[in-house]
């Protein structure tokens, strides 16, 4: 049943995205899904229109760069269509030590993971409080949570997202819009790929999480207004040991989980 509802996803044609838009979808929303693959948002827009009978938008824009982000706020604005709930679920890592590791390539991952994100919050931001209601889903990780030897570029990241997401979110907290953290660990999505990260400990030994079970994590947490979610019982304690851990242990733990599988 149709809610007049509208929220748009960046990152929505796989992984925990596509599974936020399936939500979503069910739900009654319109969608508006982003990503950079044209071929992938069309297939993506006739799977959930299939399924769902929803009313699927679709946007490409490459968020590597940030001026797409206003491109992409301004082409959402020219449609005449409001943005009720925001996902900034789009985000990238590079895998290997950081004197080996391509350095255009993650100032393109600190763009798309922390600049894009930052804008599209700040557009959606201002119309949800200048109407006293609104949601904004920030992907965030566990990795948030503690230093990341050969994922560090992709770690401070997600230790950005976090510690922004919780500062705007008691920024508006007294204005109708609430925003929410979500935290998964290692999750069964093409994001290892990416990331060229398939040698590694932690993806080759370890079991990964449910897209579909994260999302659905996320999705309960962003109406409930929570803050933030950590998703899995191993995730959490995880979360809950580097807290008591100096910073250095904590480092030098998930270097043992993230190095590669074959390193002497």
């Amino acid at each position: 049943m149709a809610n007049n509802k509208c929220v748009l996803i960046t990152g929505g044609t796989s992984g925990i995205g596509l599974e936020l838009a399936k939500l979503f979808a069910k739900d009654g929303y319109k969608l508006i899904i982003v990503a950079r693959d044209m071929n992938e948002l069309n297939a993506t827009q006739q799977q959930l229109q299939s399924e769902f009978g929803c009313e699927v938008t679709t946007v490409s824009k490459d968020l590597f760069n940030p001026d797409n982000a206003f491109a992409l706020y301004d082409e959402v604005k020219a449609k005449g269509m409001q943005v009720d709930v925001l996902i900034n679920d789009a985000g990238q890592g590079q895998y290997g030590e950081f004197k080996d590791t391509d350095i255009r390539r993650e100032l393109d991952i600190i763009n798309l993971n922390i600049c894009s994100l930052v804008v599209l919050t700040k557009l959606y931001l201002k119309e949800m409080v200048s109407r006293g209601d609104g949601k904004i889903l920030n992907l965030s990780s566990i990795a948030s949570k503690t230093p990341g030897p050969w994922q560090s570029v992709y770690h401070g990241t997600k230790a950005f997202v976090q510690s922004f997401t919780e500062g705007v979110r008691s920024e508006v907290k007294d204005k109708g819009v609430t925003l929410t953290a979500l935290l998964p660990g290692a999750t069964d999505t093409d994001f290892f790929n990416k990331a060229e990260m398939q040698e590694s400990k932690i993806v080759a030994e370890g079991k990964l999480g449910d897209a579909a079970e994260v999302a659905k994590k996320g999705y309960d947490a962003l109406m409930n207004g929570d803050d933030m979610v950590i998703t899995g019982f191993k995730n959490k304690m995880m979360v809950g040991m580097s807290n008591i851990m100096t910073d250095e242990a904590a480092a030098q733990q998930m270097k043992k989980q993230q190095e590669p599988v074959n390193k002497k």
